[in-house]
Order: C-alpha cells, then structure tokens, then sequence
C-alpha cells in the first residue's frame, strides 16, 4: 500500500537512531506546526481546507501518541 509524503518523513524521524526520543517529538511538533499554519491560511482565505493536510495532522498526532508525547506541556512552552 502506497504511503503520503508526510508519513515517509514521519517514518525516517521514528526510525533515525541518532535523534533522541525529545528531538523526535520536537521535530513532529514542527510539522504539526507548519501543518495547522497552512490550515489556518486556507481557512482566512476561506478556500477548502485540502483532505490530504488533514490526513497529515492526523499521522503526525498519530506519530506524538506513539511517542507517549506530553503535547500539552510541550505546546505550553512554545510561544
């Protein structure tokens, strides 16, 4: 079965040996970020918000879950 874009880079993030479990989460945090940013631009502009960002915002809080990520407490310190 053929994956998206967003789950190849969520998998090499996942499966890297050299970054830690921290930076992992950071990373996937990033790309949550870029995500709901693109989100919010279709939604200002009105235009239709493009299922396949959604399907991405819902592999990478997938990809958090996995990680036992405290997504709360780290949004908290992001400005």
């Amino acid at each position: 079965m053929p994956i998206t874009a967003m789950e190849q880079v969520i998998r090499d993030i996942l499966r890297d040996t050299r970054l830690r479990r921290g930076r992992k989460i950071d990373r996937l945090l990033e790309l949550q970020s870029e995500a709901r940013g693109i989100q919010r631009a279709g939604s200002e502009s009105m235009r239709t918000i493009d299922e396949g960002l959604q399907d991405d915002l819902r592999v990478i809080e997938k990809a958090l879950r996995d990680l036992n990520a405290d997504i709360h407490e780290k949004n908290a310190t992001t400005p």
